[in-house]
């Protein structure tokens, strides 16, 4: 049974950092890319970062230079370190997996190229 669970949201002052993590079922793991997503109240879930399974990483503009994305293929969990955050990075953080292979140059931020969805962690990020 595919399966994400992430964890690490919490609460952080302005500048401060978190770790999130998402433990994946064997078979949710096995379908690369993975990704991380963030919804915030009243907008729509934008692509944060993503990994293909040969390491290649693709970030939104919004986070390079903040955050970093990893995984560890041993324990089938993927990472999100986020630094420097800032109020505007609040949100709901999810992740993802794709269900096939991508070809493509970098692995993808759409929504739509990702077919099994954690229940996410929330990130709350203060002034």
């Amino acid at each position: 049974q595919e399966q994400l669970v992430e964890s690490g949201g919490d609460s952080v002052q302005a500048g401060g950092s978190l770790r999130l993590s998402c433990a994946a079922s064997r078979f949710a793991y096995s379908a690369y890319p993975l990704a991380w997503f963030r919804q915030a109240p009243g907008r729509g879930r934008e692509g944060v970062a993503s990994i293909d399974h040969d390491g290649p990483t693709n970030y939104a503009d919004s986070v390079k230079g903040r955050f970093t994305i990893s995984k560890d293929d041993a324990k089938f969990t993927l990472y999100l370190q986020m630094n420097n955050l800032k109020p505007e990075d609040t949100a709901m953080y999810y992740c993802a997996a794709r269900r096939k292979l991508w070809t493509g140059y970098l692995p993808p931020l759409a929504q739509s190229e990702y077919q099994y969805w954690g229940q996410g962690t929330q990130v709350t990020v203060s002034s």
